[in-house]
């Protein structure tokens, strides 16, 4: 069977949001699973020198035209939230909580989390938001707060964020198929390509 497709994004990237809404439909087409992972551009920034687009002159102008031009060209529900860039780390720990026991429970949360922030226009920062939220998947409230606080889940966190940097991911939506890297939205067509020719 084929190798997954490593999807890595933060809940901060507005463009990791509109790539989770294809990235399963694409690799199904080409008879692929994704393996997702949430991971913290904080940390990598720190290794590239880089920081957030929203904080860069010119560069955070042309980012919030142009996730509204992508919205209304692919139909997204789309709302910019005020809490832009959010903090992804409760919203990041969550899923991992649900990893390796219910990988289809945590991309449902993954899912519901990004819709939230960038459909609703909801700040997922905050804990008790992000327990909340899982809680209308059924999940526990309290049992979503106490894996937060868990150290195992934060260290899965880091060791996530650690991996991805040493694979040499540095943005968000960053994808992973058979060894070969894509860094951005506007690069899942070449990604679909890629996959239906076997590459060139």
């Amino acid at each position: 069977m084929a190798e997954p497709i490593d999807f890595y994004f933060d809940f901060a990237s507005p463009y990791g949001y509109f790539a989770s809404l294809r990235i399963d439909d694409l690799a199904a087409s080409h008879g692929r699973t994704v393996r997702w992972h949430p991971i913290l551009l904080g940390a990598i920034f720190k290794v590239t020198g880089m920081k957030p687009n929203l904080q860069q002159p010119l560069r955070g102008e042309y980012l919030t035209h142009d996730v509204g031009r992508i919205a209304r060209l692919t139909g997204a529900p789309f709302t910019f939230p005020d809490s832009a860039p959010v903090n992804g780390v409760a919203a990041s720990r969550a899923v991992y909580w649900l990893t390796d026991a219910h990988p289809e429970q945590a991309k449902l949360l993954a899912r519901r989390l990004y819709h939230a922030h960038f459909a609703e226009g909801r700040d997922i920062g905050p804990a008790e938001t992000v327990a909340e939220i899982a809680a209308t998947l059924g999940h526990d409230r309290a049992a979503v707060l106490a894996a937060l606080q868990d150290p195992e889940v934060k260290d899965r966190l880091r060791a996530e964020t650690d991996g991805a940097v040493g694979k040499g991911v540095f943005g968000s939506p960053f994808f992973i198929v058979d060894e070969e890297p894509f860094w951005g939205w506007d690069r899942m067509e070449m990604l679909d390509r890629w996959l239906a020719t076997g590459g060139w």
